[in-house]
């Protein structure tokens, strides 16, 4: 029997209707549905899904985003046309069992016995031979070793002019065509679970019990009823955040648009959420020691949750998704950033916001602290870049069995070796203006050693950007003898004083010239004064083109140099001009921790390097975007564990449809259906009554005349081998 690709032929209804029957119970409309699936599902693989609109557009622009949301192709799995699609699979292929079953079902016992024996002398495996036996004596010996050797035998007598035939039927493999059905409802089974599962019955109940997405905010209990799906619910998939020493009953339900409310007959109490890093800093381990408050007995149930070892209670399954934040409080210091900013300390909850306000009087402008995230370890790369030590432009510094070797062998090597250490906690915030627009802040709370180099000094990172989209930029304000970024604090306050600028250029000169020579020192001292204003941004007026506007920093200097002095000389005048700057900073630093009571710098080689950063960082701190910014001083750490809460009445059935998959693969793969006849007549006898053709494989005085022929639904080498088995075996015939 074969399986037909044709759809089911009705004699019943309109021309249209038949068409249209027959088109969805045919294979090759299943086959298509089935590639559209596939195609839908790589797409929602690779693209990401349920990001708000706002990341397609700034990965793919604004043209691409509207047609991914108007395709849903940003929520496939739940778009209509993938769910409508799924139910035509559904329709389809069960239509197909239903028509190819019965016929299945039928040819399982049919051994075909009454083929006639003529026509075994069609078939490409066959075989004659000459018996000593009588037909009935070797029919019964032929069908006892096929039976002996699991085939299903029936023997049925014939009647010819010299007398009694028999026909010997066997079939053997009759699995194979229980894997066509067996693979056909598995794709059945498995599309009704993932319809059961998905967010078709969400959306029934929305339809049916007008019940709507949420697009607000405010708490989770101020949302009303119409927004919210009972505990009843049969089917649904949610997210639930819960905070350490808190519990929560009400789930999150992502839809197209907002969100609904799921509640749950039950609330889960989390008592300790624990994680565990490996060295690289991804975490290893999520687990969370919970408590479930049965709502209906008031039962208290500990468990815990860990990835991959959910736990259950009334038919819901609770996974560990990931964690976050669960309100952690946090200490920050205010770090001026402009003359009229002043330094104070401000506390707040991450996930909360505190008001600002820059300036006074009427011009004061307002701010908003938005407390974003607290990450407690930051393992970074510090690794000094490739091992090959150049780019390659020059050809004599490619090693082509270095290269070679970098890139073969084991999938865990790399081009570099990475450096990884964990440089302690960050902060995260944005600092929002009055108009709403905001900027995105991450500053570490520890200094970072970023230099191999034992003379660089560590670092404040003070990170900064714009959108969401562009990486973090950092001002690295070098830490003083004493851990802090006081010096840098009081030499920027310095730098704003002309009293305490003209100090530092008067004892600049005195030490570098001597009383002796006082018209050079005045000299030197103009042209030091002159650089300090300059690098301070004081003296915007003297750059040409400048505006009023404050260039300051290294890029107010090398305007002036570009503006004043001829190309020619620049190189020469630009290194004694930063000479001077650099003389003159050291002084005002020395001043400003004299002034603090606190130990001179020493004049060595680290003292070198941090003023070396030092000057860097005052000059890139003009164009620092804000007007302070906040240390990382003291922080309370909650954490707060995300749960995947799911009731899923179809993952039975997927289960179900997956094992039927996997027996109905093995069976149509594996499983070769056999037919074997053997006819066996008197010698003499033959078909029709005709005269018997001498045997052609051995020739024998024997009594009866055997005609062996095999059927099998895939040539193959093993069915070749099996057949000669055969021959030896019942024909008793020489290989």
């Amino acid at each position: 029997m074969t399986v037909s690709t044709q759809g089911m032929k009705v004699n019943w209804g309109s021309r249209s209707l038949r068409a249209s029957v027959e088109l969805l119970s045919s294979m090759r409309f299943s086959i298509s549905l089935l590639t559209v699936i596939c195609i839908a599902s790589i797409i929602g693989t690779v693209l990401k899904q349920a990001e708000p609109l706002a990341n397609y557009v700034n990965q793919f622009g604004p043209f691409w985003a509207q047609v991914f949301n108007l395709l849903s192709l940003n929520t496939v799995y739940s778009a209509w046309w993938f769910l409508l699609i799924l139910a035509f699979l559904v329709v389809s292929t069960s239509l197909c069992i239903a028509r190819n079953a019965p016929k299945i079902f039928a040819d399982l016992n049919q051994l075909k016995e009454n083929v006639r024996e003529q026509s075994l002398k069609a078939f490409g495996h066959r075989a004659e031979a000459a018996l000593t036996e009588s037909p009935e004596v070797a029919a019964r010996r032929i069908g006892q070793t096929l039976v002996q050797s699991g085939w299903k035998v029936k023997l049925q007598q014939r009647q010819t002019p010299q007398g009694g035939g028999w026909m010997v039927a066997a079939k053997k493999g009759a699995a194979n065509k229980l894997g066509y059905i067996a693979a056909h409802s598995a794709i059945v089974l498995v599309c009704v679970g993932g319809l059961l599962d998905g967010d078709m019955v969400v959306r029934a109940q929305m339809w049916l019990n007008n019940k709507t997405t949420y697009t607000g905010g405010g708490l989770i209990a101020d949302v009303p009823v119409q927004h919210r799906l009972s505990d009843s619910n049969p089917t649904f998939r949610a997210n639930l955040l819960v905070a350490e020493g808190t519990q929560s009953a009400t789930a999150i339900l992502n839809q197209p648009g907002g969100v609904l409310l799921q509640e749950l007959p039950f609330s889960i109490e989390l008592k300790k959420f624990i994680v565990e890093y490996y060295s690289t800093g991804m975490p290893k381990l999520f687990a969370s020691d919970i408590i479930i408050h049965d709502k209906e007995t008031g039962e208290k149930i500990p468990a815990r949750v860990e990835v991959n070892h959910p736990a259950r209670h009334r038919g819901i399954e609770i996974y560990q998704s990931s964690f976050d934040d669960g309100g952690s409080s946090v200490t920050l210091k205010a770090i001026p950033m402009a003359a009229a900013s002043k330094p104070f300390e401000i506390q707040g909850t991450i996930g909360g916001t505190s008001q600002l306000t820059n300036g006074q009087g009427e011009g004061a402008e307002k701010l908003t602290l938005e407390y974003t995230a607290l990450r407690v370890i930051n393992v970074e790369n510090f690794s000094t870049g490739s091992s090959m030590g150049g780019s390659g432009a020059d050809v004599r510094k490619v090693d082509l069995h270095q290269a070679i070797d970098t890139r073969l062998g084991a999938a865990n090597k790399t081009v570099t070796q990475k450096e990884l250490r964990n440089v302690g906690p960050s902060v995260s915030y944005k600092l929002r203006d009055s108009s709403g627009q905001a900027r995105e802040f991450h500053n570490y709370m520890l200094p970072v050693k970023t230099d191999q180099n034992e003379n660089s000094p560590a670092v404040y990172l003070l990170g900064v950007r714009e959108t969401p989209a562009a990486p973090f930029q950092y001002l690295r304000v070098p830490a003083d003898p004493e851990g802090s970024m006081d010096t840098f604090l009081r030499l920027r306050a310095a730098l704003a004083n002309p009293a305490q600028r003209e100090l530092a250029v008067r004892r600049y000169a005195a030490l570098a010239i001597g009383r002796d020579r006082p018209e050079l020192a005045q000299q030197l001292a103009a042209s030091a004064s002159r650089a300090l204003a300059l690098f301070a941004g004081s003296n915007a007026e003297a750059v040409p083109g400048g505006n009023g506007k404050p260039v300051a920093g290294l890029q107010a200097i090398s305007d002036f140099m570009e503006a004043n002095v001829p190309e020619a000389e620049r190189s020469r005048a630009g290194d004694v001009l930063v000479r001077i700057l650099n003389g003159v900073l050291f002084e005002l630093a020395q001043m400003t921790r004299e002034q603090a009571g606190l130990k001179p710098l020493g004049q060595d080689d680290k003292t070198l390097g941090f003023m070396s950063q030092m000057v860097l960082s005052l000059s890139d701190a003009h164009f620092y975007p804000a007007p302070m910014a906040f240390e990382l001083k003291d922080f309370t750490q909650v954490q707060a564990s995300v749960f995947q809460v799911a009731r899923a009445p179809g993952k039975t059935i997927v289960y179900l449809g997956c094992a039927f998959l996997i027996l109905g693969v093995f069976a149509m793969l594996y499983v070769r259906e056999r037919r074997v006849w053997v006819w066996l007549a008197p010698r003499g006898a033959s078909a029709q009554g005709a005269p018997a053709e001498g045997p052609s494989v051995t020739e024998s005085a024997g009594s009866t005349q055997a005609t062996m022929a095999l059927s099998t639904n895939r040539k193959t080498m093993d069915g070749d081998k099996e057949f000669e088995m055969l021959k030896t075996k019942l024909l008793q015939a020489p290989l």
